[in-house]
């Protein structure tokens, strides 16, 4: 254990080090994001400032507006004050004659804005020039660049016409000669590999894999390996693990009983529509509606299940409206976090402070998702697996239109999905956003903000679904686009990837985003096309390598002039390490598993009510399932899986966080299924007839995905021999003893605890578990 603690010590010395070398670099000169543009947009340049500084007080939400001033409608920004006729707030061509220029760069505490009491910062040096600058360039209003329909925008011109591979490429690069900057070459081979095989399948190449792609010399051989991967039943179990942080899936209820439910077979159906390649249109249309669309089938059933993975109290004494108006809220926010990009729960309780958005719109899409008949009296046995509306999947289903489903047993099995009352329930507003304080009468409808409710659609969610896959829609497309690239890149083309409103980011390169989200709508929502595109180009391909002057221009690769780098996914780090020890089962569907975890966490956080207090962990071939089957417990989630930033599923979540603990450090030198692995994966290596450089030479490859170099070997072949030496029998049965799969008996116990440490130590290199 004192060798992983001297590992983990030179790991942090080495991150400080580095971190205190990019801090040299990066303060020298300015990056791009400080740059002030000649030509001063106000979608760009000047709306961020006035919604950060000045909307809480001057924007759309009335009962919040100060003095009667409105800053974000044209029309009221020109008047005159009240207060002062002869003063004007925008003066076009004149900022010494406009009262907002003069405001905000006055050095008079009691007349600057925003005022010290609103405890908002004052503008800085360069947001005043910015606001100099437009309001001398004429102040021209501009609208929010999100709620304007994408254009199909031409390929923009570049000099270095030899680098682009497909046209995502002219637009990366085009914004790199902007500021002087050059792309990367590309990955070798064994690198490139990896990433690909990560992004499209969360698993590593085979030895095999990695031996074909390097003795192919095609010039189609890397476009091969894509297509082969788009083709692998693994690649719907990685699309569908961002998809389950999105629907907010979880194997239990929540709240204080947090019991189990039999929800699973939903998740089935996702994996299964990302391998058929379903169209994004209708696999959002079934999910919001499919038991609304004529001669629905228990397909388009099960995958309403999507507005039914919220959490749901099984306590007693609740008041059932509370708690159901609370369902019909995380269902509105859900789908306005997760398909429009917009943060429509702001206006829950009052009209949003930044966004167009009236609390009266909001109630008018809670009102597509009032109408479901749910219940409230489910008590005791199997039931309580599901709660009505509920669907049953019989075994004749299985066999037939629900073959996906991973159905291990002929008991019932039941899941919730949507199915709406008979009668229709009135929808109000509810004041301050209280469950039983009513206010006007509202009918189904949209923001108008982003594209008015067409009345010849049914004003249902079906009709909810068609509004939202209308073209005109100017979020729909670009929404799910940047999650997609968030996959891809590590990072959304708007960083902000859940709010695409006033606050959020602006996108690094709108055109791009217009571009792709045109294309994906004209090419009939063809998601494995779209991602193809994306691991196509060369922008995907470059080498991770960064040069201190990219460190200087671009620190955070905004103009993508270098390859993705970044920490896998807590599943994925799992899935690599199963995978690579050969350990893995591969088996898709079926209900979730308890892999290995720290004994009393769940009994400790228990309700007494509670039927699912009691953590039984699994045994056999459901020990090696992916990290995506793991049971969810959202009062209990995974720790291992949490330690590294996994999503506890209580709610929409479109990006997940992205930190560095030393808890993580300790996770891979500690957790039963990082040291069972390597134990496996010794012992594999030793019953082959070859020499030590060799099995260590294969496990580096087996991990890493690449050849180790001579320099790389030599210390591994070191460390081998140092502990043959050190080992004893007694401590190598201590060592050994982790994990239920079983160990050879014909092994000596030394040497397999020697080469199970250096297998070991090559899972916790850093590359190890990066996308390099």
């Amino acid at each position: 254990m004192n060798r992983k603690w001297y590992f983990l010590l030179i790991v942090c010395t080495g991150f400080v080090l580095y971190g205190l070398h990019a801090c040299k670099f990066s303060s020298s000169a300015p990056s791009i994001e400080d740059q002030v543009p000649d030509t001063i947009s106000y979608d760009f340049n000047v709306r961020p400032i006035l919604s950060d500084k000045c909307y809480k007080c001057h924007g759309p939400d009335p009962s919040n507006r100060k003095a009667g001033l409105r800053l974000d409608i044209p029309d009221e920004a020109y008047k005159a004050l009240k207060d002062n006729p002869n003063a004007h707030i925008l003066v076009p061509g004149s900022p010494d004659m406009s009262e907002l220029f003069r405001r905000v760069s006055t050095k008079d505490t009691s007349d600057i804005m925003p005022p010290v009491a609103s405890n908002l910062k004052r503008l800085s040096p360069s947001e005043i020039n910015i606001i100099a600058k437009w309001i001398k360039q004429g102040a021209r209003f501009e609208k929010h660049w999100s709620f304007v329909p994408p254009r199909l925008w031409t390929l923009p011109e570049v000099k270095n016409t030899q680098w682009p591979k497909n046209q995502i490429d002219y637009f990366i690069l085009s914004k790199q000669e902007q500021f002087g900057v050059t792309p990367n070459p590309e990955a070798d081979k064994e690198r490139l590999l990896k990433r690909v095989c990560l992004d499209l399948t969360g698993l590593p190449p085979s030895l095999k894999m990695m031996d074909a792609f390097l003795a192919d010399k095609s010039a189609n051989a890397y476009e091969k390996i894509v297509d082969e991967l788009l083709k692998s039943p693994a690649y719907g179990e990685k699309m569908a693990l961002h998809w389950l942080d999105v629907a907010r899936y979880g194997d239990t209820y929540g709240y204080q009983n947090d019991n189990y439910r039999s929800q699973w077979p939903w998740r089935d159906w996702v994996i299964h529509a990302f391998n058929e390649n379903l169209p994004y249109d209708k696999f959002i249309t079934w999910q919001l509606a499919g038991d609304l669309m004529p001669n629905s089938t228990k397909e388009q059933l099960l995958a309403t299940g999507f507005n039914r993975n919220h959490k749901i109290t099984e306590e007693g004494g609740v008041i059932p409206e509370e708690y159901r108006v609370a369902y019909v809220t995380d269902r509105t926010n859900t789908f306005g976090k997760a398909l429009l990009g917009v943060t429509l729960e702001c206006a829950h309780c009052h009209d949003h402070k930044y966004d167009p958005f009236s609390q009266r719109e909001y109630y008018q899409v809670f009102s597509f998702f009032n109408s479901v008949k749910e219940s409230f009296q489910d008590q005791g046995g199997a039931e309580t697996y599901a709660k009505k509306p509920i669907m049953h999947i019989t075994n004749e289903d299985v066999k037939s239109i629900l073959k996906f489903v991973n159905k291990q047993d002929t008991d019932k099995l039941i899941v919730s999905v949507m199915g709406d009352s008979e009668v229709y329930r009135k929808t109000y507003i509810l004041k301050r956003g209280n469950y039983n304080t009513y206010g006007d009468e509202v009918s189904p409808g949209t923001p108008k903000a982003i594209l008015p409710f067409d009345n010849t659609y049914p004003k249902n969610r079906l009709g909810l679904a068609k509004w939202l896959f209308d073209k005109k829609n100017p979020l729909t497309a670009r929404v799910f686009v940047n999650q997609i690239w968030q996959e891809i890149f590590g990072k959304g083309i708007v960083k902000s990837s859940a709010d695409f409103g006033m606050q959020g980011d602006l996108p690094s390169n709108l055109k791009l985003l217009d571009w792709l989200s045109v294309d994906f709508m004209d090419h009939g929502w063809d998601i494995k096309r779209l991602i193809k595109q994306m691991v196509m180009s060369a922008t995907y391909r470059q080498s991770v390598v960064m040069t201190p002057e990219k460190l200087k221009i671009d620190p955070d690769n905004i103009l993508l002039s270098r390859g993705p780098r970044y920490r896998l996914p807590a599943e994925l780090i799992r899935d690599l390490v199963l995978e690579s020890s050969g350990l893995l089962v591969h088996t898709i569907g079926g209900p979730s598993v308890n892999p290995y975890q720290p004994a009393g966490l769940w009994e400790s956080a228990g309700s007494s009510g509670s039927t699912f207090k009691d953590y039984r962990q699994s045994h056999g071939p459901n020990l090696y399932r992916r990290g995506i089957y793991t049971l969810v417990k959202r009062t209990v989630p995974p720790a291992s899986l949490g330690i590294f930033d996994a999503s506890n599923r209580d709610q929409c979540e479109v990006k997940r966080s992205r930190t560095n603990t030393p808890l993580q450090a300790l996770v891979m030198m500690n957790d039963p299924t990082v040291m069972e692995a390597s134990r496996v994966l010794a012992a594999k290596l030793l019953q082959e007839k070859s020499s030590v450089k060799d099995k260590i030479f294969k496990a580096f490859r087996l991990i890493i995905n690449r050849k180790p170099d001579e320099q790389e070997l030599s210390i591994l072949i070191s460390y081998y021999g140092k502990q043959q030496k050190t080992l004893n029998k007694r401590k190598a049965e201590r060592v050994l003893n982790v994990g239920e799969y079983p160990t050879p008996e014909n092994l000596d116990k030394v040497t397999l605890a020697a080469m199970m440490e250096v297998v070991d130590a090559v899972y916790n290199l850093e590359e190890a578990i990066t996308k390099s």
